[in-house]
């Protein structure tokens, strides 16, 4: 399932950010890749370690957390420290799949990926995130503070930056649910769910839907 959502990150957040990425510690961006992906990675990130990058990974996770469609979608378990990216003119980050288990002191299955944009798409060419699917390439530029998950054992690549730089900041998610499958039936049932409960919420298909999607989360979920 690859799912857009809007706005993960609200205005007067997104300006804070910004404003901190203007002072932010970069540090070349192939340090955090495996022995793959490092041969093909050409970016900067902000360092971790420091105290920014701490601070702008707890604003960003809190975003996530609170926002019902990034959970609906991933159903997340864990949620690893964010990498913020900055793409310049001739950045790039070729095609390539995500690590299965990441983490350091706690280890984590990798099921879900999430990018989100932190800056507009009118401020730079190329940069578009290209996520290959069973239906072909589908290219993704989403407007400030939007974002997309989409399943990280996809092959995909950042397409190369002609002019201006791309900011965002990526994440990955051990999901409730292993099974791709599984994860977007339930997203696909959450959502008749919400519907019906905001329409007919004292209705007997109301409440069987509900058992259904609560039983079945019970089912597949892997803690």
């Amino acid at each position: 399932m690859l799912l857009t959502l809007k706005s993960v990150i609200d205005p007067e957040q997104l300006t804070v950010i910004q404003q901190a990425l203007q002072q932010a510690p970069f540090i070349d961006g192939r340090s955090s890749a495996g022995k793959s992906a490092g041969k093909v990675k050409n970016n900067q990130e902000v360092d971790q370690n420091s105290e920014m990058g701490k601070q702008l990974a707890q604003v960003i996770i809190g975003n996530l957390s609170h926002n019902d469609g990034f959970k609906n979608a991933a159903l997340p378990l864990r949620i690893a420290t964010p990498f913020i990216a900055k793409y310049g003119p001739g950045m790039t980050y070729g095609f390539h799949i995500d690590d299965p288990v990441m983490g350091q002191e706690q280890r984590f299955r990798c099921d879900v990926a999430c990018t989100i944009f932190l800056n507009s798409p009118e401020d730079y060419d190329g940069g578009e995130l290209i996520v290959r699917t069973s239906f072909g390439e589908t290219k993704v530029k989403l407007a400030a503070g939007d974002a997309v998950v989409y399943p990280a054992s996809s092959l995909h690549q950042v397409a190369e930056v002609s002019r201006g730089e791309r900011m965002v900041a990526v994440t990955w998610i051990q999901s409730l649910v292993r099974d791709p499958a599984q994860r977007e039936l339930l997203h696909e049932l959450g959502q008749a769910r919400d519907t019906l409960m905001a329409e007919k919420p004292g209705a007997d298909e109301t409440a069987q839907v509900d058992h259904s999607y609560t039983n079945l989360v019970r089912m597949w979920s892997e803690v």
